[in-house]
């Protein structure tokens, strides 16, 4: 239980007009996150549990691949990114070394080049592959695009997953086993039925990559869908002439919506780079596979906010909200009792609450209520115990409902 009357943080009276978009705005005016530098943001309590619950779900699904979750240095060695021929690309931000500001080591804005090398060490034979880690880490990108509140950021939140292979059927084998948990993960976030596995470029290593992306106004990409046969296309390809021709009979419309995952096929590039090989049954050097896969798990949060927002600010879904409750006290400390019995049911069966026992105002309560966007709402009060127990609402809509506090596990 968090105790408003305790607690150090609070809502702002008004929104931060320098915001470009209206999630941005409920986040900063509630107390989930706050502008360091230029896209660049601190995750206050609200904001982290959030975080912290998107990862808790990706990792959840991610297990079932017998994915196993480590956690890479934000720092690379230059030395490796020379070795993979990326050493020169131009969102790397640059750490000097205190030997000398002409030497320096990267702030990685992915990880290919810190896990093929670290994963070389436990891959000898064909016996150990396929191979899967994931992790939940900090990136850096110096992006020239920033914008967006934490849509699109410098210093970002992201869980990849890196997979090894012996031979491109078993890395399509787990490719295919990875879409349908992304499509779980994506369910428990709350966005599945509005998030579309995306044909986009793909860029040095095949035809196509693939990226989900989901239905926001805030979206950043232009998509071509087809609702009807669940198809959708990525602006950067849509003009390609083969790309024409292979989907010619589908009826696309134009939509913004926003990336919230992509994979890369890397074939050999980073292994062959970190001589990465394995022996095969015959006890003959073979090159090991390798694909990458990412969720932009900050990015997902402002996706998330932005695409359930209403009038009256943020609703969360349940499975990533920071609490699950929101207790209102209405005056009378005398009431303090009974709203404590209220919370030890909720907790008992495992749900988490917000007490707002401060001595102010019923209206300043309800509003940070709805600012916060907490899935469910509960007042208690001598008029709510007169009518037979507490005042239960849904964030979600407008019904009010009395209960007794004997059947508040029954609350659906």
């Amino acid at each position: 239980m968090l105790k408003m009357s305790q607690n150090a943080f609070k809502t702002t009276k008004t929104q931060v007009s320098s915001a470009d978009n209206l999630s941005t705005k409920y986040l900063l005016q509630g107390w989930y996150i706050r502008q360091e530098l230029a896209w660049v943001f601190n995750y206050l309590p609200l904001g982290l549990k959030v975080l912290n619950n998107i990862k808790s779900i990706i990792t959840k699904h991610l297990e079932t691949l017998w994915a196993q979750e480590i956690l890479m240095s934000s720092l690379g060695a230059k030395e490796k990114w020379e070795k993979t021929g990326r050493s020169g690309i131009d969102i790397l931000f640059k750490v000097p070394t205190s030997e000398s500001n002409n030497n320096y080591n990267f702030l990685n804005p992915t990880h290919e080049e810190i896990v093929t090398p670290l994963m070389s060490e436990f891959i000898k034979s064909y016996k150990d592959l396929p191979m899967a880690v994931f992790q939940t880490q900090t990136k850096f990108r110096n992006e020239k695009r920033a914008k967006s509140g934490i849509l699109r950021w410098r210093e970002f939140l992201m869980n990849d997953m890196y997979s090894f292979h012996t031979d491109q059927e078993s890395l399509d084998e787990m490719y295919s086993k990875v879409i349908e948990v992304y499509k779980n993960i994506f369910r428990d976030l709350g966005i599945g039925n509005d998030t579309y596995l995306t044909y986009a470029s793909g860029g040095a290593f095949s035809k196509y990559s693939h990226e989900f992306q989901t239905l926001t106004s805030l979206g950043e990409d232009i998509i071509h869908v087809d609702k009807d046969n669940k198809i959708a296309l990525n602006n950067e390809i849509i003009e390609d002439p083969s790309v024409k021709e292979e989907f010619k009979e589908n009826q696309f419309v134009e939509e913004k919506w926003s990336e919230v995952w992509n994979i890369f096929k890397l074939w050999t590039k980073f292994t062959d780079a970190c001589d990465v090989n394995y022996v095969d049954k015959n006890w003959k050097k073979r090159r090991v596979y390798m694909w990458c896969y990412g969720i932009w798990v900050s990015r997902t949060m402002g996706i998330v906010a932005e695409k359930f927002l209403d009038e009256k600010w943020l609703i969360w879904p349940e499975n990533i909200a920071p609490y699950d409750y929101y207790v209102i006290r209405i005056w009378d400390e005398r009431i303090d009792e009974e709203a404590k019995k209220v919370i030890e049911k909720l907790e008992n069966i495992g749900k988490t609450v917000i007490y707002d026992d401060r001595n102010i105002g019923f209206w300043q309560k309800a509003k940070d209520a709805d600012l916060l966007g907490i899935p469910k709402r509960i007042i208690i009060s001598e008029k709510t115990l007169a009518q037979g127990g507490i005042e239960y609402k849904s964030r979600n809509n407008d019904i009010y409902e009395i209960l007794s506090i004997d059947n508040i596990n029954n609350i659906k």
